[in-house]
Order: C-alpha cells, then sequence, then structure tokens
C-alpha cells in the first residue's frame, strides 16, 4: 500500500469499536496477523484482542516482540520473505483466520518487493490451506485490479503488480477470502467511516487512515457477507460495518 508523506510520528493507538453489530454473533477465534510489527497490525491486534481473539503476529525481529505484546497479541518470530511454505503452515497450525498486512515498503528494489508482496503472500495462501485454515484476508490496496495498473514509468508499478499477482492467485484458490484494498495510507486519526469506491483516474486522490484499515480489517473477519468480495476503499461517510456488509458488485471483484 503506498503511504502518503507524514511527519515521523508512531501510529495513533486510538481505535474504533468493531465489536460486532447487534445481532451477529462473534465467537472467540485464533486470528494469525502476518506482517504483525507494521503499523497497520499495531492497531489492529488490539481490536482483535478487545473482542475476545486469540491473536498471534509473525514478526521477523525479536526485538520487535514487546511492541506487538504492548499491542495484545502474541509474537512469533518467523521471517516471512524467508519462511517455506512447510514453515508457514506450521505456524498457522490450530488457527482460524490468516490476516496478511505484510510488505516490502519500498525497501529491497524490485526484487525484494516481487519476494515479500508477491510469492511470500502466494506461500503464505498455500500454507493456509495445507494448515486447514479456511479463512484469509489480504490488505491490499485499491489500485489493485484490472489487466494494467499502472503505467511502466510508475514508481510503484512493480508494488502493483506484485499485489495484483497475489491477489489474483488468492481469487483462484478455495479459500474463503476477502480482499481489502485501502487508498494512500495516512496516520489520521480513525474515523470509523469509510466509502467503498475506487479513485477515478489519476487526479482522484483516495486517503485512508491506517486505524479505519485496522478496523476495516476486523470487521471483515466478522462480516460473512464480506467472503469472496475486493472492498477498495478511502475514507468516507459510511460506517465500517454497514460498508463491508453491502460491497456494490461495480467493485466486488478485480475487474
Amino acid at each position: 500500500m503506498p503511504a502518503a508523506p507524514q511527519a515521523s510520528r508512531s501510529p495513533s493507538r486510538r481505535t474504533v469499536d468493531q465489536r460486532p453489530a447487534k445481532g451477529k454473533d462473534h465467537s472467540m477465534s485464533r486470528i494469525v496477523i502476518v506482517g504483525g510489527h507494521g503499523k497497520v497490525a499495531l492497531l489492529l491486534a488490539p481490536i482483535l484482542a478487545a473482542r475476545g481473539d486469540d491473536v498471534v503476529a509473525l514478526i521477523r525481529d525479536p526485538a520487535q516482540s514487546a511492541d506487538v505484546a504492548a499491542a495484545g497479541a502474541v509474537p512469533k518470530v518467523l521471517s516471512v520473505e524467508e519462511a517455506s511454505t512447510e514453515d508457514l503452515a506450521g505456524a498457522f497450525a490450530g488457527a482460524d483466520a490468516i490476516v496478511w498486512t505484510a510488505g516490502a515498503g519500498g525497501k529491497g528494489g524490485p526484487g525484494r518487493t516481487d519476494a515479500i508482496d508477491r510469492a511470500a503472500a502466494i506461500r503464505s495462501m498455500d500454507a493456509a490451506s495445507r494448515a486447514g485454515v479456511r479463512r484469509y484476508v489480504m490488505v491490499s490496496w485499491v489500485g489493485s485490479h484490472g489487466d494494467d495498473p499502472l503505467p511502466a514509468n510508475h514508481p510503484l508499478r512493480n508494488y502493483a503488480l506484485a499485489k495484483l499477482a497475489a491477489d489474483r492467485h488468492l481469487v483462484e484458490t478455495d479459500l474463503e477470502w476477502t480482499i481489502v484494498g485501502p487508498g494512500t495510507l495516512t496516520l489520521e486519526e480513525p474515523s470509523g467511516k469509510i466509502d467503498v469506491r475506487r479513485q477515478n483516474g489519476q487526479g482522484d486522490s483516495l486517503y485512508t487512515s491506517r486505524g479505519n484499515v485496522a478496523a476495516v480489517a476486523a470487521a471483515v473477519l466478522a462480516e460473512p457477507a464480506s467472503i469472496g468480495k475486493v472492498i477498495p476503499f478511502g475514507d468516507g461517510a459510511t460506517p465500517i460495518a454497514q460498508a463491508v456488509e453491502s460491497v456494490p458488485a461495480e467493485f466486488s471483484d478485480l475487474s
């Protein structure tokens, strides 16, 4: 996910109340977050923990353990860039759902972007199937759709192609998947409201707070109607629970 330029500061720990809406049951689940020390992951973990989920966060560096534990997750050290499908399946054993929030973040050049955003993501999907985990939520980006998401000279083209390849692999699996596609990420406070839409040309700016991304990921885990849907979005005016329950058909796939 591309990020908007921001002053250097830690992500806000304010979270949006994403307990299931009245009338929806939510039983405790074991959720594995891949990319567990990322900004979105550190905002997602406390939402899940607060509603009673057992949260495990995969991290690459043991030094990240304290931050993850403070967010309410159990840290598990495993580099997804280096882990095999078998390694990931072992880490996923006993889970009810996987949430992919990992990414190269533009570091290491095109090779590393492909290694993490495409290859490792695909291994995680195959590992989920191997481990018997049915539910899989991919945090992608709003531009991941169509045949050629960005011009050849665009600085994010390699990222876009890697994400799109991973997303296309996911929709061909037998997993119960949801792809959430936020716009340009910001560190603004989460509003709890989004608009499900795509960008209307290069002049259309679509910004999304990381807190809202975390809230959307939590919401789709509790919303069966989101299974098999692509949900592109930015900050907006529709309560998140309502938005992920009724995704317009024109946006709900990768076309």
